[in-house]
């Protein structure tokens, strides 16, 4: 019923050009609920090759065995055709361009391999049309060349997709499109493309009517008005939809697909709402099962394995209820790690190393499927195994120096186990090197009766030596440094009599430190008394800021030095530079005051030059030298009072 109520027309016209035969192809089947459509393009260089016929009578019967729109059955065409042209008996393998248009009277759906194209217009403007799978069409989309520029390109016909290609073969399809009354689908071949561009075909079928076959001839007269040199094989059919089928059950149809669509939507629902609650069983499952898995590793890094295995076991039973196999054998690992490690703190405790150091050594193997999350806590226990074990080692050695009267190398080694055993909080090792070192006492004062006297001074001389050396040091920090040198060489006397080489080269190298030290402070004084001689120098030719600046360098390193006394000389100095600067601003006012008032001022003025001229200032307000003098010495006692008994008033000028 379809066919019936629906019009479509079909034309076609297909040349063999300037070739001798016509290698291309066209064929079209109506059925009453299906149409397809077929135009092929063969590619051989024979001249009687009948790839194009072969592949076009293929797809077409495989169409009629099984008409349909879907992808699927429009793939299995194109490879019928595939198929027919790889398995033909012939002297060359054969090839073809092949374009199918398949169609429901109602919608449409091409599929393609090669360069055969197809362009639908829907009034007047094309609407769809096909890409060729060819190097010169990724080419020219690759770079953006207009369309046209193909119908030239040197790579237009080396292609990748083509019927006959055999293994690889991928043909292109296209979405199922809806169809309207007049629409036009134009298939045609190269021998149309390659000397028409898509702006004449598109010109010929904006103005078609509802007859094909005018459109046909405008094509033909159009291609063969260019008379090119060498005119390929072309094919061009037009179908012309005049009237597409109406359904008249689709009121109905869509009724039901509606209700089938709500039925479906429930049943949807139902299974969504199932699974969106054991999701969330799940989920509360796995969030479970993560903080147990973390509350281990939290365990584990706080050293508290015995909370760890319990809450490995818990994520383990969590694990086994959501069949998650990868994070089990994860939780196995952890297990057996912990308990190794459990056993080997249980060694630990009771005072067992050996067995301990040999069950961390296992758990420092086993942490490396736990993400060698405690090989640092192992790696530490068996560093504390190590020095507890080293402790009774030097204490057995100690032991066997001491028997043999070797008193001094048995005391090294009772006090390096002893300190070694407090480094590690090991007190029972630590107390069995006091003991041993009680004997060792013991037994080599009884040793040493004898020798008390030589013994004594020696090691007074030692004592000596060291308290020289320690008064260097403290002269040394107070900056003193030439009586720190003068300590250290009285020390330095006393281990070159003892013979101690090592504390004399030590002392050697802090004699030069001092003398460096020493010279550096002498250079340091001898800039201050620069600063100091080249501020007074500034104050005498009158620029007092810069005398300022001079005496402020030279109290800075004074003070570095600790010279008190130059820094309160330096500090009279200043005062006595400032205030004679606090005067010359006084005395710049009232000039600028007297200018104001006009002639009484200048008597005014007159009379005050006179009476200071008197009082042994001169004309321009400087302190006199008889004044100056006073003042000077008065701003130098109250200094002196200020500094108190512990400044030299006789450094101050």
């Amino acid at each position: 019923m379809r066919k019936q109520n629906s019009i479509f027309q079909t034309g076609f016209l297909s040349e063999a050009g300037s070739e001798l035969e016509n290698n291309d192809y066209f064929a079209c089947v109506e059925l009453d609920n299906y149409a397809c459509y077929v135009a092929a393009d063969g590619l051989n260089s024979q001249q009687d090759a009948k790839s194009a016929r072969i592949a076009t009578q293929s797809v077409i019967l495989a169409f009629q065995e099984k008409p349909s729109l879907g992808k699927r059955a429009i793939r299995s065409y194109l490879k019928a055709a595939d198929k027919a042209l790889c398995q033909y008996d012939s002297r060359e393998r054969l090839k073809a361009s092949v374009m199918v248009v398949v169609t429901d009277y109602e919608k449409m759906r091409y599929g393609w391999a090669g360069n055969t194209r197809l362009r639908m217009y829907r009034d007047g403007q094309a609407r769809e049309q096909s890409q060729d799978m060819s190097l010169g069409s990724d080419e020219t989309k690759e770079k953006k060349l207009p369309e046209d520029v193909l119908a030239k390109h040197e790579e237009r016909n080396n292609l990748y997709g083509y019927a006959g290609q055999g293994k690889g073969f991928s043909p292109c399809l296209s979405k199922k499109i809806s169809l309207e009354k007049g629409d036009i689908l134009a298939v045609y071949t190269r021998g149309i493309w390659e000397n028409l561009d898509s702006g004449e075909l598109d010109d010929v079928f904006s103005e078609a009517k509802e007859e094909p076959s005018e459109c046909l001839d405008n094509v033909e007269d159009l291609l063969l008005s260019r008379q090119p040199e060498n005119l390929e094989n072309y094919t061009l059919a037009a179908i012309f939809v005049n009237k597409v089928f109406q359904d008249p059950e689709r009121k109905r149809k869509r009724k039901k697909r509606m209700i089938f669509a709500a039925a479906v939507f429930a049943v949807l629902l139902c299974i969504s709402l199932g699974v969106w609650f054991f999701r969330r069983w799940r989920q509360k499952q796995e969030e479970e099962l993560e903080q147990r898995f973390s509350n281990m590793i939290e365990y584990i890094q706080d050293a508290n394995f015995v909370r760890a295995g319990e809450e490995c076991k818990e994520a383990q039973q969590k694990a086994e209820k959501l069949r998650k196999k990868k994070e089990l054998q994860k939780l196995s690992d952890y297990q057996k790690l912990i308990e190794v490690i459990t056993g080997a703190e249980e060694a630990f405790d009771q005072g067992e190393y050996e067995e301990a150091q040999e069950a961390y050594v296992t758990a420092r193997q086993r942490s490396r499927y736990a993400d060698r999350i405690a090989e640092s806590y192992i790696e530490k226990r068996l560093g504390l195994i190590t020095d507890y074990r080293s402790v009774f080692d030097y204490i057995q050695l100690g032991d066997m120096l001491t028997a043999s009267g070797d008193y001094d190398r048995a005391e090294e080694k009772y006090l390096y186990a002893r300190k070694l055993a407090t480094g590690v909080y090991f007190e029972e090792g630590r107390q069995d090197a006091l003991d041993a070192l009680d004997t060792l006492y013991e037994m080599r004062n009884k040793a040493e009766e004898a020798d008390t006297k030589e013994a004594k001074e020696k090691a007074w001389n030692e004592t000596g030596a060291a308290s020289l050396a320690s008064e260097g040091d403290k002269a040394f920090d107070r900056g003193d440094y030439e009586g720190a040198k003068a300590y250290y060489v009285m020390a330095l006397e006393k281990y070159q009599e003892l013979g101690d080489q090592a504390h004399g080269d030590l002392i050697q190298t802090k004699i030069q430190a001092s003398g460096q030290k020493s010279e550096e402070n002498k250079g340091k004084e001898q800039m201050a008394e620069d600063y100091l001689a080249a501020g007074k120098v500034q104050e005498e030719t009158g620029d007092r800021l810069e005398a300022k600046k001079q005496y402020l360098l030279a109290k800075n390193l004074f003070r570095e030095l600790k010279k008190d006394e130059k820094v309160a000389e330096v500090n009279g100095q200043i005062e006595l530079l400032e205030a004679a600067l606090e005067q010359e601003k006084e005395k710049e006012q009232e000039k600028e005051d007297l200018e104001v008032k006009g002639d009484q001022g200048k008597e005014e003025v007159h009379e005050r030059q006179s009476e200071d001229m008197e009082n042994g200032k001169d004309d321009l307000g400087m302190v006199g030298p008889g004044s100056l003098k006073k003042e000077l010495d008065g701003r130098v006692e109250t200094r002196t009072e200020m500094a108190g008994p512990g400044v030299d008033e006789g450094g101050v000028e």
